[in-house]
């Protein structure tokens, strides 16, 4: 399918084929008829993209900081791999449209194929020919508006929330400052809600527009304020929406002076917020940034999981603004036809944005973005070549299923590399990614579907999903006869564990990886050869100093993500397992108290393990630390040496009374190159890297580490239950 991306390095606007996205049980599969260019929010970022790198960071000084705490535990490489790769994938654009359904997930009810419907949301409905949307910011078109009008749902809900926030009165008078889109519809609102509306605006034509609309309009070097106070009796305004989009602080400034004591200011737009305390201090003016579309946004229980909010507590959330938004369209109390002044086809849109950017001087408002009518199946069923170059059989097909940031910033720049890989297939669930991301590293193909890369032309699959997915996919992969690399976790229950089992069980020959990188490390390599002569059991103690994760993060979603001790713990079960050369023999996990923890999802604990070598590990585990602490310490005891690794920057050995040698690495290597290497070699030889008993076994550890926690039971780890 098409779809229009921008590419965050340089800035530029692309209509790429792209697989159409996957549909999940809280989704529904849209075919896009119409979407809206939102010339504000948009403008935005293709300006952000077209900055130089200086700018950009001038710009974003919040993802500076950010990558300067990457550069201090990471180092150089690794940080500038991560930015250049971010920089490089193609960034979806839009997030207002309509069309109509094409297939709906199991969950979702009210919603069926055939329905016209209308869609919300930056990270959903985009303009795409396809858009798959979560249930709850998909609502139905009445039979009398056109999906054009339709269309602007999204943008209307966001002035609408604007107005809500402001609270208008029947005779109340407001000043709307910035007549995009916005203004436009904020000045219809209002004056549904039998307000008097001043309209002003930077460009005339806007001004006649919203005076069409029932608005006092103020036009280019008109004093503002002087209208205001001649309304209003020299009270000032009741309440200013700010629907601008401008990095000047004048519109702030300017809402201090016309607002009336007690009044209210809300903040739609994007601009600079420098508040002057004078007039705002004295009047007592209450200011009020809109969240958006209304309550739910930035909620992924609500947006992702589709969890409503209960009306009596919440009347209007981002679904039900929606739904209000249409049906004042359907009532004619809303007229947005008149603002549409273009249309484009989709093959059209590096044309539509040359609008929004300055390279046109014609005047616009509404600009609509077209789509054509291709079969959904057919598209999803495709595979989209992205490299002409033949394929090697002489070397290891390798196809990705998922490219997150983890998978582009620490997988894909050593997997490049490596001679004796090709890479063939990538498929996302979004799909939007899977175009930009299989361009820059060379892979074959991009699909939609996990099946495409179960196929003759790839060999091996790394699985880099979110951790809901990865059972059901390395199961199929190994039943596929596949070699099978997956990220932590490789499930997240003991049923799990049993599909993929029951799959190895009748396929062998296919090996199994998981990504246990910390054995490989360079720090414990150290570590391992310092205590190989050493016959007697070993005493680990390891300390992981996380840092919080906020509750609603997908990991803390025990259906998602399963909770960081299987999330996470899970590489410290293994790295234990490594360190003893043996595999465990018993868990047993407590943890703090927390009322709004469950087991599942505590992150403060404690887990001790025995090893069936005799030696023993205690593994803590916790959140509540200081960032400004190393993040992880591991101590290795036995036969009269000791070793220490910090933060896998450095490893000190020590031997007998006196005798010490550290060795210092020039940054943090956490063992990620060092493990594909090991991995590529071990499906060359035949000989896994890793034996499937050992992961399956820490594997195992770690999931009944969470049961022993919710328990207070000591567990066995007796890889038998699998079957």
């Amino acid at each position: 399918m098409k779809q229009v991306t921008q590419t965050l390095r340089t800035g530029t606007v692309e209509v790429n084929e792209v697989p159409v996205p996957t549909l999940n049980d809280k989704f529904v599969l849209v075919k896009n008829t119409a979407s809206v260019i939102s010339a504000g929010t948009e403008k935005t970022k293709i300006d952000m993209g077209k900055k130089n790198l200086l700018q950009k960071a001038q710009a974003r000084p919040d993802l500076v900081k950010q990558v300067i705490g990457k550069l201090k535990t990471e180092g150089f490489k690794k940080t500038f791999q991560t930015v250049m790769s971010r920089l490089d994938s193609p960034s979806p654009l839009g997030y207002s449209c309509a069309g109509t359904v094409v297939a709906a997930g199991g969950l979702v009810e009210g919603i069926q194929p055939g329905d016209r419907v209308a869609c919300g949301g930056a990270d959903y409905a985009n303009h795409a020919e396809y858009v798959s949307i979560p249930k709850n910011l998909v609502v139905k078109i009445p039979e009398n508006v056109t999906d054009e009008e339709a269309a602007f749902t999204t943008v209307g809900s966001i002035a609408m929330q604007g107005v809500r926030l402001a609270e208008p009165k029947l005779g109340e008078t407001f000043l709307v400052l910035g007549l995009g889109l916005l203004g436009q519809i904020a000045v219809q609102l209002l004056r549904a809600n039998g307000c008097k509306v001043i309209a002003t605006d930077l460009d005339a034509s806007l001004v006649s527009q919203a005076e069409k609309f029932g608005a006092v309009g103020v036009g280019p070097g008109a004093d503002i304020e002087s209208v205001c106070k001649e309304i209003t009796a020299g009270h000032g305004v009741d309440g200013v929406l700010v629907c601008a989009g401008t990095a000047s602080n004048q519109p702030i400034e300017l809402c201090g002076a016309v607002t009336r004591e007690k009044g209210r200011v809300v903040v739609v737009g994007a601009v600079r917020m420098d508040i002057p305390r004078e007039d705002f201090f004295k009047k007592e003016i209450n200011v009020v940034i809109s969240r958006s579309y209304g309550p739910g946004r930035y909620d992924p229980v609500y947006e992702e999981n589709g969890n409503d909010y209960p009306l009596a507590y919440v009347r209007f959330t981002e679904q039900r603004n929606m739904q209000t938004f249409l049906e004042l369209v359907s009532q004619g109390k809303l007229d947005v036809k008149t603002l549409i002044t273009h249309r484009f086809d989709v093959d059209q849109a590096a044309e539509a944005y040359e609008l929004i950017e300055g390279d046109k001087t014609e005047p616009y408002l509404g600009i609509i973005m077209h789509y054509s009518h291709k079969d959904a199946a057919k598209q999803k069923a495709a595979r989209i070549a992205t490299n002409t170059k033949p394929i090697n059989k002489a070397k290891i097909g390798l196809s990705f299923f998922g490219a997150g940031n983890y998978a582009t910033a620490s997988l894909l720049p050593p997997i490049v590399d490596k001679q004796d890989i090709e890479l063939r297939g990538l498929v996302t669930a979004s799909g939007r990614t899977a175009q930009g991301v299989a361009k820059q590293f060379g892979f074959s193909f991009c699909a939609g579907e996990f099946n495409k890369i179960l196929t003759d032309d790839t060999d091996a699959i790394m699985v880099t999903t979110r951790h809901d997915t990865h059972a059901t996919a390395v199961a199929a992969a190994i039943n596929a006869n596949k070699h099978v690399y997956v990220e932590k976790p490789v499930a997240l229950n003991v049923d799990e564990l049993k599909a993929i089992h029951k799959a190895k069980l009748e396929h062998d020959n296919a090996q199994l990886m998981v990504g246990f990188n910390r054995r490989f490390a360079p720090s414990t390599v150290a570590v391992l050869q310092h205590f190989e002569s050493v016959k007697s059991p070993l005493v680990v103690n390891i300390r992981i100093n996380s840092g919080d994760i906020p509750t609603d993060h997908w990991i803390q979603d025990s259906a998602v993500g399963g909770g960081r001790v299987i999330g996470e713990g899970c590489h410290f079960v293994d790295l234990a397992s490594a360190l003893v050369s043996s595999n465990p023999k018993t868990v047993t996990c407590i943890g703090t108290s927390k009322a709004n923890k469950s087991a599942l999802l505590n992150d403060n604990v404690s887990i001790m393990m025995t090893f069936e070598n005799g030696s023993i590990a205690n593994i803590i585990y916790t959140a509540d630390g200081s960032k400004a602490m190393q993040k992880e310490t591991i101590e290795v005891f036995g036969g009269g040496r000791s070793a220490t690794i910090n933060d896998f920057k450095e490893a000190t050995l020590y031997s007998g009374d006196s005798k010490k040698e550290v060795k210092k690495l020039m940054g943090q290597d956490k063992g990620q190159k060092l493990m594909l290497k090991a991995w590529v070699d071990g499906m060359k030889s035949g000989t896994p890297c890793v034996e499937y008993n050992c992961l399956m076994a820490n594997s195992l550890a770690t999931i009944l580490a969470v049961e022993s926690l919710a328990t207070g039971v000591s567990m066995n780890v007796d890889l038998s239950i699998l079957g």
